[in-house]
């Protein structure tokens, strides 16, 4: 599969117009920068046809759900989120024959330069979607193509009962940028900020998690160690992956580095942290109440209290701060109690448009860390 953007990108309102104008909506999904443009679109000039989604396979449930009652729904996600959506898109979709729209984008593409953690996905998503019986094809590449395309997707879910998927190359849709509401900032920390306070306040040989994006990129850039994992890809699994190392290294303070939005996505992370207790565990969540590197799409993280949902879960303390001195105090406090412990660090969206990558390929970081954890 390959797509000729000769004519260039679509415009993203014209798609989102086109779509609901084909009888398509609600959308439902989980932010990828490939859509990014389209998520805004919908989020600007069309409120309530877009519901941000913890994850995919939650998105997929919402979808089907919203088919029962007579729409012809649609999912937004990026190709890693199709691990996600197995489970819902093969064992409920495909048996109830309830037919979604996947837009599906593809990091990782082959020939297209991409980050080590799309490269497998990228390389079998079209195969993923031919084994889940998944028919698709490539998203159109002009207005032209667009509304046949729409109608080839319904004729095929209309007719079939079956999910439909367009996968989404990068440079598919043009780059869409509303007028922002002007606000103050509420909050006096960037999350590179945060950042600098927490590794000061951690122990020496505290071992640091740093959730994927940008997180793990700024933890990098600014404070490299050997006993640092950047969890690159699998998006909400840095706490779990940090309570297992937490309950095989007791002797080590392990600190998570988590955001909002990938703490949503693997929400029940909680509840077995809570359960197995680890009492050297910190789960730190950077809160900028948005999915900045897909664009600064809202995530629902507003209307959450983590710190109630922590506390439900099991955890021993939890703190809600934004500055850096309420945050020093928060890490003192739980430094001289048994955790688990999570603190939420309320910060402002941004960060420097020139961060780059680490420069440690993933399975170096991860050799690395191995010798710092039995150091």
């Amino acid at each position: 599969m390959s797509i000729s953007l000769a004519d260039g990108p679509l415009d993203s309102a014209t798609v989102a117009q086109a779509m609901l104008d084909a009888g398509f909506g609600p959308f439902a999904g989980v932010p990828c920068s490939f859509l990014g443009p389209l998520i805004s679109v919908l989020q600007a000039e069309h409120p309530g046809s877009y519901l941000t989604a913890a994850n995919e396979g939650e998105a997929v449930a919402i979808a089907a759900g919203a088919v029962l009652t007579g729409r012809r729904a649609v999912v937004v996600l990026q190709n890693s989120g199709l691990g996600n959506a197995v489970n819902p898109l093969t064992s409920l979709c495909q048996t109830l024959r309830l037919p979604v729209l996947l837009l599906v984008t593809w990091r990782g593409e082959p020939g297209r330069p991409d980050e080590p953690q799309h490269q497998l996905m990228g390389r079998i998503t079209p195969d993923l979607l031919s084994s889940m019986e998944i028919a698709h094809e490539l998203f159109p590449g002009t207005p032209g193509e667009l509304f046949p395309a729409l109608d080839r997707a319904a004729v095929h879910m209309d007719r079939t009962g079956r999910p439909y998927a367009f996968v989404v190359p990068k440079g598919a849709l043009a780059p869409y940028r509303p007028v922002p509401d002007p606000a103050p900032d509420a909050y006096p920390m960037l999350r590179a900020e945060a950042i600098g306070e927490i590794v000061g306040a951690a122990r020496a040989d505290a071992l640091l998690l740093a959730t994927t994006g940008k997180t793990a990129r700024e933890l990098e850039r600014d404070w490299d160690r050997a006993g640092n994992l950047y969890v690159v890809g699998s998006m909400g699994c840095a706490a779990s992956v940090g309570l297992g190392v937490a309950l095989h290294a007791p002797e080590r303070e392990v600190v998570v580095l988590d955001g909002d939005g990938a703490a949503l996505m693997r929400l029940e992370a909680m509840a077995t942290i809570g359960h197995q207790a680890p009492g050297n565990l910190l789960h730190i969540v950077l809160d900028n109440a948005a999915y900045e590197s897909t664009g600064g799409q809202p995530t629902i993280s507003g209307g959450l209290d983590f710190c109630a949902v922590a506390a439900a879960c099991g955890y021993r303390t939890t703190a809600d701060v934004s500055g850096p001195a309420p945050l020093r105090a928060a890490m003192a406090r739980a430094a001289e109690r048994t955790g688990p412990h999570l603190i939420r660090v309320r910060v402002r969206p941004g960060s420097d448009p020139s961060l780059g990558r680490p420069a440690l390929t993933p399975p170096e970081v991860a050799a690395r860390f191995r010798k710092a954890v039995s150091a």
